[in-house]
């Protein structure tokens, strides 16, 4: 494959920091000197005085670059964050990029079709970024981004071929084609914003993110993440630029390009935002803030104003969509804010997530749930009087990387929940030699969380009030003590997150306080 300008020669590796290898968009990445007649830059009508020396990360998920009229709010936002803080700028791929790239991937490796074949699905997708770029960016921009679209194109393709040849490679490959939707979103953002007179840098986050090389789940390395990201970045908000990074991608210290997991945007702004101290994570969706439920089950579910690291975590944990739930931890180790905003609805004050919460009011703050659990019960007695039990069991789910939620413990019996069901026949097996496995399938959990639970007597007397009828298989308490955790039947999950958020939610806050600690059964 021949190199050419934007994209690295050799598939799967990223270029590496302190090469000599020119910018690949550097034609339309920088618009200082661009400017439409008569118009001054937003940077030089600023007094480099005025700004914070501590930059704001924002980040926009999916459905917030979409399309050209998505882009021309994004435009707005940071042109009005760039006018008051130094300004970094996250994005996802554009809605649905992301999900064809992998659909493509899967059929490859299914060795559906010839590999020759026209790919009209690559063609659609690249005209999308196009017909944009077309419409928004300027000529120059359109034209350069024209070439490194064509380019990245031909080398998906070659790429896509090379799953059907080589399947021992497919977990970096899947990665590799991936991360085209959020790199191919970072350029045309890009040339959006140059076209805006806001002086954007292209930036390859694979050059800032260092992880393992856990591919479709990959855990950053976070003291090389930190140096990486500070040596990119650092000379360019100094220089007065916004940088422009795709999400969810990194690349192990080899260069070869990884993942962080679906949804890992999110972690990306975090990451970064705490690489540079920032004062600020904005995090730009859809919707207008984290609700009180899912606003698909709950129709009239009502944005949270303000939440505490703990209680954002545990909601993005157990299911609330809105945020990724491993945003929380550089942001919360670093005590950086985040804020969930609808770029759709700017004016709409969203969600403000810090320490303590600030101005939050209530004792139940939200519901959230989430679907397609699988309990696993595991009875021995050799747990009797025994150490060291627990620890041969979860070096299990540790050997295949699966993610345990929720676990409770009595003196012969460990019951546990997982999401993800891709390595369960094998920790299944495993585990058989521990003691006697039983499986309960399609289940969900419910998870009901405010700061008031530390200290407010009668809320769980009031939450299985309110589901009496319904079967509940497994209830925990999280070391937080801010949630309330529950496993009823997939079937009726959507049911007990209405009943119980009509039944919490009902009355004003200092009402279901008094109430809650008197603990009182309303009807």
């Amino acid at each position: 494959m021949a190199a050419s300008p934007g994209w690295p020669a050799e598939s799967g590796r990223a270029p590496r920091r302190g090469s000599r290898s020119p910018d690949p968009f550097h034609h339309i990445c920088c618009v200082r000197s661009a400017r439409r007649s008569g118009e001054e830059p937003v940077s030089q009508s600023i007094e480099p005085s005025a700004r914070r020396t501590q930059p704001t990360v924002l980040k926009f998920g999916g459905t917030s670059v979409a399309d050209a009229d998505a882009l021309q709010r994004l435009a707005r936002l940071v042109r009005r964050a760039y006018q008051s803080t130094r300004t970094v700028v996250i994005v996802s791929a554009l809605a649905g990029v992301t999900d064809a790239l992998l659909t493509a991937v899967d059929a490859a490796a299914s060795g559906a079709g010839d590999p020759k074949r026209p790919r009209p699905e690559l063609d659609a997708l690249i005209e999308r970024h196009q017909g944009i770029a077309t419409r928004l960016a300027r000529p120059q921009g359109a034209a350069g981004l024209g070439i490194a679209l064509a380019r990245a194109r031909a080398e998906i393709a070659e790429l896509l071929n090379a799953i059907a040849r080589e399947p021992e490679r497919r977990p970096a490959l899947r990665d590799e084609i991936a991360a085209y939707g959020e790199r191919l979103s970072a350029a045309l953002v890009t040339a959006v914003l140059g076209a805006a007179d806001l002086p954007a840098r292209y930036v390859d986050a694979r050059r800032c993110l260092l992880t393992d090389a856990a591919h479709g789940r990959a855990t950053p390395l976070f003291p090389q993440t930190e140096e990486h990201t500070r040596a990119e970045l650092a000379p360019l908000l100094d220089g007065e630029l916004i940088p422009v990074l795709g999400g969810y991608i990194g690349a192990t210290p080899q260069g070869v390009t990884t993942t962080l997991g679906r949804g890992g945007s999110d972690y990306s702004a975090a990451l970064v935002g705490a690489a540079l101290g920032a004062r600020e994570i904005q995090i730009w969706t859809d919707v207008n803030g984290v609700l009180t439920a899912d606003p698909r089950v709950v129709a009239d579910a009502r944005t949270i104003p303000a939440l505490s690291y703990a209680e954002a975590a545990e909601l993005a944990y157990f299911g609330a969509k809105v945020l990724h739930p491993r945003t929380l931890q550089p942001a919360t180790d670093h005590g950086i804010p985040v804020r969930i905003c609808n770029s759709r609805a700017p004016g709409e004050p969203g969600t403000l997530v810090t320490a303590q919460g600030v101005g939050r009011v209530g004792t139940v703050t939200a519901i959230a749930h989430k679907s397609g659990i699988t309990v696993l019960q595991i009875t021995s007695t050799r747990m009797l009087g025994a150490y060291g039990f627990l620890r041969g069991l979860f070096e299990v789910f540790e050997r295949h990387r699966t993610v345990v939620d929720v676990v409770t413990t009595s003196e012969v019996s460990v019951s546990l929940t997982v999401d993800d069901a891709a390595s369960l026949p094998q920790i299944i097996a495993e585990l058989r030699p521990l003691g006697l496995v039983a499986i309960e399938s399609d289940r969900a959990i419910v998870c009901v969380v405010g700061e008031g639970l530390r200290t407010t007597p009668g809320i769980a007397a009031r939450v299985f009030a309110t589901i009496s009828d319904i079967n509940v298989s497994l209830i925990s308490q999280g070391a937080s003590r801010v949630n309330l955790t529950f496993v009823v039947d997939n079937a009726r999950a959507r049911e007990v997150v209405q009943r119980l958020h009509a039944a919490l939610f009902a009355l004003e806050p200092a009402d279901l306080d008094t109430a809650a600690a008197a603990g009182e059964r309303m009807p």
